[in-house]
């Protein structure tokens, strides 16, 4: 029985959620344990983060251009999956610098690749509703995952990770496969769902041109800069408190993926309701919440509050960024390689934050990275107020 193009694509964010990240949030607490210091954890993330930033706009044009979408999700599991296995196997320097190395530049390719898939499945009026299903198969994935991992290696050890990992390589593998590529509409999946016979801006001309796209790019920049690397920092903190680094990661980190479910879930009735501009407000301003309860307390029961914040505000902007590229590049047949420029500077935030949050931490403690990285949120919410009409569009009107 061959599966509908849209059970598929749930099946293959379920999977995604173990598949695309490699270790994701598990390397920190567990080269914690290793004796890595914060700094140098700090360092080869931001390492990571910068390859993958330079990477990203190339497979943005690359999906926008390639028929062959499914494959662009499949190698990047296959060859994140090899490096995260070998990474475990031997934590030393070089293999670390390796993996990381592979993880970010393979692994850009695959959010670019499942936007254009699902834009290219389910067309311009159905993309935010699909992006939340897939957040919400993601974000369970996530929780059904970090589950496997605590239990795997409270009763089996490492073997139990490895095998995990190997397993939801597997299934992504088969989720993409499933897709029939005959219900891809390559021309929709770039951005051209309601082309009226003119050829649309050639190269990244759409994107300099762009106001809203610019300036959601500044506020995903700022945001991630402050959200970014707290989870990590709560990880490690309590993973060398505990002693135990992949439970303790799992019982963090699936906190805010069950809350995501939730944001997930009430995404699309809050952008109905509301509008696009509510779910942006609303994790931008979570954000900074979050930092002053991570910086005021240092009890465990505090990452039950951080971590709740964390999936409402990252969860929300999660599904308000591909939606609002989406919106600002209607029509101009460069949708990925826009997203895929967003997620670049996003990058620039996100891999530059993860050095400063070290510096901060081993100098003044894990309470000043929290305070600070909470705060810059704030800065994020004036230009995106100020051009909210332009970052946030309504809909176009596909009923004509």
């Amino acid at each position: 029985m061959v599966a509908t193009p849209l059970v598929a694509l749930a099946f293959l964010n379920f999977f995604l959620a173990d598949a695309r990240d490699g270790l994701g949030p598990f390397l920190d607490a567990f080269l914690a344990t290793q004796g890595w210091t914060p700094f140098a954890l700090g360092t080869i993330a931001t390492f990571g983060g910068v390859l993958g930033m330079v990477a990203t706009p190339l497979f943005g044009a690359l999906v926008d251009n390639s028929p062959r979408k499914r494959l662009l999700v499949i190698v990047p599991v296959i060859l994140v999956t090899a490096a995260a296995l070998w990474t475990l196997a031997m934590p030393n320097m070089v293999v670390v610098v390796g993996g990381q190395t592979v993880t970010a530049i393979v692994g850009a390719v695959i959010g670019p690749a499942l936007m254009g898939l699902t834009l290219g499945i389910v067309g311009e009026a159905a993309f935010p509703h699909q992006v939340s299903r897939n957040e919400f198969w993601n974000h369970a994935g996530n929780v059904v995952s970090l589950a496997g991992v605590y239990f795997a290696a409270t009763f089996y050890g490492l073997s139990g990770i490895v095998v995990l990992m190997v397993v939801t390589a597997i299934g992504a593998v088969a989720a993409a496969l499933a897709i029939d590529p005959a219900k891809i509409d390559h021309k929709v999946a770039r951005g051209l769902g309601h082309d009226e016979g003119e050829e649309g801006p050639s190269g990244y001309s759409v994107l300099v041109g762009s106001r809203g796209l610019i300036v959601l790019a500044v506020v995903m920049l700022v945001f991630h800069f402050g959200n970014a690397p707290i989870s990590r920092l709560v990880a490690q903190q309590f993973s060398v408190e505990l002693g135990t680094p992949f439970r303790t990661t799992a019982l963090i980190t699936g906190v805010s993926q069950l809350t995501m479910i939730g944001a997930a879930i009430a995404a699309p009735f809050l952008i109905r309701r509301f509008g696009l501009a509510s779910i942006f407000i609303i994790g931008l301003l979570a954000l900074p919440i979050r930092g002053a309860i991570a910086g005021s307390f240092d009890q465990f029961w505090m990452i039950y509050p951080v971590q709740v914040l964390d999936g409402l505000g990252a969860g929300l902007i999660g599904i308000a960024t591909p939606v609002a590229a989406e919106r600002i590049l209607s029509g101009t047949g460069r949708f990925n390689v826009g997203l895929a420029a967003v997620m670049t500077v996003q990058g620039i935030g996100a891999s530059s934050s993860n050095i400063v949050a070290g510096t901060l931490t081993q100098d003044f403690g894990f309470h000043a990275a929290y305070w600070l990285h909470g705060a810059v949120a704030l800065l994020a919410l004036i230009p995106f107020l100020i051009f909210r009409r332009d970052v946030a569009p309504h809909a176009r009107d596909t009923t004509a």
